[in-house]
């Protein structure tokens, strides 16, 4: 049976990180000069605007996966100009990775936190690590559960944005192609995106059989940046 309770703070944490993801795409692309996000009021850290243009996506189906496999899977998206992003072929790209640069502050601040709690004495390195599970306390109260949901945090928005970054349509990654290359290359490059809306299903499921062989060195050589000097395999 899944752990529903452990479901729903893994959903909690899906909900808080999907939200900013997609309101730093909103952010990045009005700063760009597009309105577009920013007229949908999705340049906020609110999760009801997103969840308003997404509902199956960042309610019903997480929801559903903790229900009956104790993981939230889902997926959000911020509205974008095409004309716009044809124009300003970098602005756009810049706009696909504002979302897992989001996510990779607050990675970055999970380490930080887990860091200090470790110079303090609050935190320790455990003997061995697993997704959400990075970290160790021996103090009572709240600290435990504090400790683990750092851990949601660490790994959760770890495996989003290294997963959005893949250059495969829809993901960010392939929509920051364009920094890449050549203005003609990259009208060809968008026309055929764009001219193929069956590529980015393709795009999924190519990227859900090759995630798992390439996010496992990259969630183990984080850890080097938690706990320096531990060898975990």
């Amino acid at each position: 049976m899944p752990d529903i309770a452990d479901g729903l703070l893994y959903y909690i944490t899906f909900l808080f990180s999907t939200t900013l993801h997609e309101a730093a795409h909103a952010w990045a692309a009005a700063r760009g000069g597009d309105l577009t996000a920013y007229h949908g009021g999705q340049v906020s850290l609110s999760p009801i605007p997103h969840i308003r243009r997404e509902p199956v996506g960042m309610v019903v189906l997480p929801l559903l996966f903790v229900a009956t496999t104790g993981w939230p899977f889902g997926y959000a998206s911020a509205p974008y100009d095409r004309e716009w992003a044809m124009r300003y072929p970098k602005r756009a790209a810049w706009m696909a990775l504002a979302g897992p640069a989001a996510n990779f502050l607050l990675v970055i601040i999970a380490i930080l936190l887990v860091r200090l709690g470790v110079a303090t004495g609050l935190i320790y390195s455990p003997h061995s690590v697993r997704f959400g599970e990075i970290a160790g306390t021996d103090a009572g109260g709240l600290w435990p559960g504090m400790v683990h949901l750092l851990g949601i945090i660490f790994s959760l928005n770890l495996l989003l944005a290294a997963f959005n970054l893949l250059p495969l349509p829809p993901l960010d990654g392939s929509g920051a192609l364009p920094l890449l290359l050549s203005p003609k290359a990259t009208r060809s490059y968008q026309d055929f995106i764009w001219g193929t809306p069956a590529i980015g299903l393709f795009g999924i499921l190519i990227a859900w059989k090759l995630f798992d062989a390439l996010f496992d060195p990259i969630f183990t050589a984080s850890l080097a940046l938690l706990y320096p000097g531990a060898n975990y395999h």
